[in-house]
């Protein structure tokens, strides 16, 4: 959503990088440009107008021009305010002292509250919570039943004592959810409400009305993130009419330019508290503003794919495969623990989302889109197709073997063995590592393999053959070296074996290294 703002914003700190002293039209034409990024971002103007003075007046004052590098303490100054702008601290829900915890959603209809209420469920339910899912959206055609399939691929209860599609009470029905929910021990109330096209005095009182029944501890505004300034304009009606303590986003992974997300927080005074950036259940998580601007500026989000980690993998599990790799060169390490280990990095998301939250990766953007993700349904399909046996020990796999498991398995047999390959390779790689080599081929680098032993033999090997002090004998060398390049099929350049290409003609300085 943000990829727009994200590649003006690195565009404009490239230009201030490498200057040992910012002017001020240095500082101006930053601001400029900066401003003319979240204008195009779909940013409110009264945001990025406050957004620009803060900068320009933090940037003009001691902290850049002391600072040793002026454009690296300009980055960090638009990151502090873009923290600011999202909401300044992360927000946490506001649990009742005496269960249940009474969350109602509020929102236009189509802003996605009905699959939110399942995500925020199952979210709780993965924090230790017993949630329930109230249907008082009675008028929406279906929607009751939209809830019910939701909470049940959510694992989550739902209380749906009404038919809906026009029938029934929804202030009766959220107030009668609450005994519900004691009688059951649920101690979070989820209420999804209905919505509506557009704001109107109906939705208005109805919202109210629900709000006095079941006096909520937190009323969260669920809004289309892809829905721009019209996003900004619905949050302050509710919050005049009805009233609401935090921002749910949804959609945040749409193609939008992501002005919402940038001004909902700062315009109606109310932090954003969740994001849904998915479609799956498990594409939701508590919006953290600092890790937000840390992507936004193409610096990654280390700290989310870290909470992702420890939620899909086990310790246990970690420690067990480590052996594995660290014993006999990695060779206890089989298919199967590849296929297991592949299958837990699949459960934490989309592979390309993974990547995007490591630093640095938003210079590969277009690389990271591009992933095939049923790559890895293709890696697991031909994994499974061999026996335990070949799974095992890869090195039985010989070509009538490689025909049956592609024909298993729907590929080419050189799709096989180019697994098989890289499978060895990314052992020993992996087993390089577990055992405090580091990195292969980064020699010099601590706790990155290769000490200085290694670099001596290298440097060693690439200075070759010494020449000769005697002139003759070394252009007699150099000759015998040029017939024996000519015979050799090919060269190192691309050019055809016997000759220089026709179209192709080296500068004269460098015809003498050609022989």
């Amino acid at each position: 959503m943000f990829d727009t703002l994200s590649d003006r914003l690195a565009n404009t700190f490239k230009t201030l990088r490498g200057k040992g002293r910012l002017s001020e039209a240095d500082i101006d034409g930053a601001a400029r440009e900066i401003r003319i990024a979240l204008l195009e971002a779909d940013v409110a103007l009264p945001v990025v107008r406050s957004f620009i003075a803060n900068v320009k007046e933090r940037a003009r004052g001691a902290e850049v021009s002391k600072a040793l590098n002026p454009s690296q303490q300009v980055i960090k100054i638009v990151n502090e305010e873009l923290v600011g702008i999202l909401g300044g601290e992360t927000r946490r829900l506001r649990l009742a002292k005496q269960p249940p915890t009474v969350i109602m959603l509020a929102g236009l209809q189509g802003a996605g509250k009905t699959t939110l209420a399942g995500k925020l469920g199952r979210w709780l339910k993965n924090q230790g919570h017993s949630p329930l899912l109230v249907a008082c959206d009675l008028q929406r055609p279906n929607a009751v039943n939209q809830l019910s399939v939701v909470a049940e691929r959510a694992e989550v209860a739902v209380y749906a004592p009404q038919p809906g599609n026009g029938v029934g009470d929804p202030v009766q029905v959220a107030k009668d959810s609450i005994e519900y929910a004691k009688t059951k021990v649920h101690d979070v109330v989820i209420v999804d409400t209905a919505g509506r096209l557009g704001i109107d005095q109906e939705l208005m009182r109805q919202a109210a009305d629900i709000r006095d029944a079941v006096s909520p501890d937190e009323i969260l505004f669920v809004v289309d993130a892809m829905i721009g300034q019209d996003a900004v304009n619905t949050a302050e009606a509710f919050r005049d009419g009805v009233g609401f303590d935090g921002v749910v986003l949804s959609k945040l992974d749409g193609d939008a330019r992501g002005g919402a997300a940038l001004s909902i927080a700062h315009v109606t005074g109310r932090q954003i508290m969740f994001a849904s950036n998915g479609e799956k259940l498990d594409d939701f998580d508590a919006f953290h503003p600092d890790r937000m601007a840390s992507r936004i500026l193409g610096m990654g989000d280390v700290l989310s794919l870290i909470e992702k980690a420890e939620q899909t993998f086990s310790q246990e599990e970690a420690a067990k495969m480590a052996s594995k790799l660290a014993s006999s060169k990695g060779k206890d390490f089989t298919l199967d623990d590849f296929l297991a280990q592949m299958e837990q990095v699949r459960k934490m998301g989309s592979i390309s989302k993974l990547l995007g939250m490591l630093p640095g990766m938003a210079q590969m953007k277009d690389q990271i889109n591009s992933i095939d993700e049923r790559d890895v349904d293709r890696t697991a399909a031909i994994i499974k197709s061999m026996t335990p046996a070949e799974r095992h020990e890869p090195t039985i796999i010989n070509g009538s073997r490689r025909a049956r498991i592609a024909k298993g398995s729907g590929v080419e047999v050189s799709a096989v063995k180019s697994l098989v390959e890289r499978f060895f390779e990314a052992r020993k790689m992996m087993s390089r590592m577990a055992q405090g080599g580091g990195m292969p081929g980064m020699p010099g680098m601590p706790g990155m393999g290769g000490g200085p032993g290694r670099q001596k033999k290298q440097i060693k090997q690439a200075k070759g053959k010494r020449k000769s002090g005697n002139p003759m004998k070394r252009k007699a060398e150099e000759q015998a070296a040029a017939a024996k390049r000519e015979q050799t099929a090919g060269s190192a350049f691309g050019l055809p074996a016997g000759g220089q290409d026709k179209d192709f003609e080296l500068p004269d300085e460098f015809k003498k290294f050609m022989g």
